[in-house]
């Protein structure tokens, strides 16, 4: 308004219009226009005015929404879509408005009642002893270090749980699913799969904000036909022969730490070299786990897209972690992105989506958002 102000006054004390609106940075045309509205309305015209328009061209009538809150009021157990084919049936001359439509007015009046998500809260899962290797892999990282430039190392170990091999252990920089990514697929191409890998519940083998707690690593080992197994939060010991080995690798490979990521990674080398081929294992009666450790015979090969026969169509999820239908966006989760689910229609308007062999939740016509099944991976409290 002081601009304006200031504006106005110039013009009032004799000023020319065109190089008063170059030093303002504005157009004659609106130079001209806020003169005359001062002309009209005196210093009132020069308040900032409201930019709502005059008229909604597609507003809903006042009248139509009065019957969708009557209606709703005869039948609070009805959503939108109801709602909306009871007012056709009552009122069939009228242009009917769209299911959205019926849901912001209800939305507006407070008469939806918001159902609170689920969250996922990590329990753990069934865990099994294997009896022969590549039955069970453990993996987890050794607690961070700092090297001698100051840097911070993850040590991410893999070991078989039958023969205590370790598979590799490899400094990582951080613990982003994209350096683990790369040293699980360079472990499955040289021993092969196993039967299942236990971990913890912690990145980046499983999410906090995912369904179920998958992340994008542990939905690689299912399409790899790998199945998961997880600890129960604050319980170590449920993977034990791993810690023993890290008491180990810290005593011997990390204290002091080394200057730089090569000299560690050098120091890890010699570390797996010993460990499995020249230390005598004491669980094993004296034997070394080399000695007993053989690959899988489940060669690697890049898991081929799945295949859904029994549901009614599949769709690939966005990268955003989506699933398209026409111009419905349904959200689902990023670890799944790029993957195909199956979609299936079990009720009037309830859908099933699946992953692989696992139900990963419902969605409906009102919801754009997958609500969870129950857990498959958890074992069923009796």
């Amino acid at each position: 308004m002081d601009e304006r102000l200031r504006f106005v006054a110039r013009v009032l004390e004799g000023e020319q219009m065109a190089p008063l609106c170059r030093e303002f940075g504005i157009s004659r045309v609106t130079g001209y226009k806020i003169y005359n509205r001062y002309k009209e309305c005196g210093l009132d015209a020069l308040n900032e005015r409201s930019r709502r328009p005059y008229r909604h061209a597609n507003k809903l009538p006042f009248q139509v929404e009065r019957c969708i809150l009557g209606i709703k009021r005869d039948y609070p157990s009805w959503g939108a879509p109801k709602v909306r084919d009871k007012l056709i049936r009552q009122f069939p001359m009228i242009k009917a408005p769209a299911i959205s439509t019926v849901h912001a007015v209800l939305d507006r009046n407070g008469l939806v009642k918001r159902r609170k998500r689920r969250r996922y809260k990590a329990e753990g899962t069934e865990l099994h002893a294997a009896q022969d290797p590549n039955g069970l892999w453990c993996a987890d990282y050794k607690g961070e270090f700092m090297l001698g430039n100051r840097q911070y190392c993850y040590p991410l170990t893999i070991t078989d749980y039958r023969s205590r091999y370790l598979l590799a252990c490899e400094g990582m920089a951080s613990t982003r699913s994209d350096f683990a990514f790369t040293l699980f697929e360079r472990v499955f191409k040289e021993f092969g799969l196993p039967s299942a890998i236990r971990t913890d519940n912690g990145a980046p083998f499983a999410s906090g904000n995912a369904l179920f707690g998958l992340s994008r690593l542990s939905v690689f080992w299912l399409r790899l036909g790998i199945a998961i197994e997880r600890i129960k939060p604050g319980n170590p010991q449920q993977n034990g022969r791993h810690e023993r080995m890290h008491l180990t690798l810290k005593q011997e490979a990390t204290k002091p730490a080394s200057f730089n990521f090569l000299q560690q990674q050098e120091r890890f080398d010699d570390f797996v070299r010993v460990y499995n081929n020249e230390r005598p294992h004491q669980a094993l009666g004296g034997a070394c786990p080399g000695e007993i450790y053989t690959p899988s015979a489940r060669v690697y090969r890049p898991p081929e897209e799945p295949d859904y026969p029994f549901h009614d169509r599949t769709v690939r999820v966005t990268r955003c972690g989506r699933i398209c239908i026409g111009k419905r966006k349904i959200n689902l989760s990023t670890v799944f992105a790029g993957q195909i689910v199956g979609i299936r229609e079990i009720d009037d308007q309830i859908w099933l989506v699946s992953f692989l062999n696992y139900d990963l939740g419902f969605f409906d016509r009102e919801n754009d958002r997958v609500e969870p099944a129950p857990n498959p991976f958890v074992p069923e409290k009796v």
